[in-house]
């Protein structure tokens, strides 16, 4: 027969076991943070030329639209000017193109709307052309125009005007 220390270590050591077999997993939690910032970006911007076409003589307005597309951020305001252009003594309010890098030249003009009153300059806000972005291209139309004038000698007449996207 047992004695009672026998039986009592025997309940003990028992116990144990049965403890042991009960401890549950534990579970810690915490946070992981997690952060982007978007920054103000206009990219994509491309033109379609501005072409008046062809003429013999310049006696009435000719009138013609190119555009300028440019991608911005959501929300981000941006205002787009255009340079003087690269005629000798051209200014943003008369512009001039000039045939084969010589002298002769014909003055012409940009404009914001298609009444062709409100000059299209680079001076923000002056006379530039102010938006906002929407994260899709967005196409802005510049209206130009050859006013009338004395018709220099034939040839092929261009310009390249700088297109400042300020954002």
């Amino acid at each position: 027969m047992r004695n009672k220390s026998q039986i009592l270590g025997g309940v003990a050591v028992f116990a144990c076991i049965g403890l042991v077999g009960m401890v549950q997993a534990a579970t810690v939690n915490t946070n992981l943070s997690v952060t982007i910032t978007i920054t103000n970006e206009c990219t994509g911007a491309s033109t379609t030329a501005i072409n008046f076409g062809s003429h013999g003589f310049l006696t009435t307005d000719v009138d013609n639209t190119g555009t300028i597309k440019v991608t911005c951020t959501n929300g981000a305001a941006y205002t787009i000017g255009l340079g003087a252009g690269t005629g000798s003594g051209a200014t943003v309010t008369d512009r001039k193109m000039t045939v084969n890098a010589g002298t002769a030249t014909i003055n012409y003009q940009l404009f914001r709307e298609t009444g062709r009153t409100t000059n299209w300059g680079n001076t923000p806000p002056t006379d530039t052309v102010s938006g906002t972005g929407s994260g899709s291209e967005q196409t802005i139309t510049v209206f130009g125009r050859v006013p009338a004038q004395a018709s220099p000698i034939a040839g092929t007449y261009n310009d390249t005007v700088v297109v400042s996207i300020n954002y």
